[in-house]
């Protein structure tokens, strides 16, 4: 089972956002992974755990700061992580889903994660637009996936307390909302293992979307 999880490294909502000129001062602010990308990456891991399997964490490093977020993942389990070296603040959703499409292209993937929102773009389109630039099937709003053989079993989230269950055939690309178990704790040693050790995979952005 290959699963590739698109992550994204957002400003922490715990610290004043300083401004500079129409943007936020991006250094000098922390930045943290995204809440719901937390829950595609521990969603990805129990599957593995469950059936076997590599998880493959990939994020678009807009400013120069998504290792931390990288050696978070594979500190929670992944197995390898891939960054696109853009560096360009500037690059809005419909870019990043591009570059993200074109890099999970040829990694084979059964599976592709991305968390439903993001705190700092909460249009949601991250996930549907790189699905459709892969040209595979999406849903959303997804609370627990059970891989069974060439396909999986998605349980979705609906308002007011609804949910409904789905047989999705594979590969499929998934909007995490939750994952069954709360995001597993990375003790901070084990980061600065994998920041010491581990290999970041860094791969250039393709051409303007």
């Amino acid at each position: 089972m290959n699963i590739v999880v698109a992550i994204k490294h957002i400003p922490s909502i715990a610290d004043d956002l300083p401004v500079k000129g129409n943007n936020v001062d991006f250094d000098s602010v922390d930045f943290v992974l995204n809440e719901w990308d937390e829950h595609s990456i521990e969603q990805a891991v129990l599957i593995k755990e469950a059936v076997g399997g590599t998880v493959t964490v990939i994020g678009v490093d807009l400013i120069g700061e998504l290792d931390n977020a990288l050696h978070l993942a594979l500190a929670k389990g992944a197995d390898k992580v891939v960054k696109i070296t853009a560096d360009d603040p500037a690059a809005d959703s419909h870019m990043q889903a591009k570059w993200l499409a074109e890099a999970i292209k040829g990694m084979g993937a059964n599976m592709v994660f991305a968390g439903v929102q993001a705190s700092n773009d909460l249009d949601g389109q991250i996930g549907p637009m790189i699905a459709a630039y892969l040209d595979m099937p999406y849903i959303g709003g997804v609370s627990s996936i059970e891989a069974n053989g060439d396909s999986a079993t998605v349980n979705k989230e609906f308002a007011g307390g609804a949910g409904a269950k789905y047989s999705v055939s594979m590969p499929f690309v998934a909007g995490v909302q939750s994952a069954p178990k709360p995001p597993r704790y990375a003790p901070v040693s084990k980061v600065r293992q994998m920041a010491q050790s581990a290999t970041v995979e860094k791969v250039a952005p393709s051409g303007d979307a």
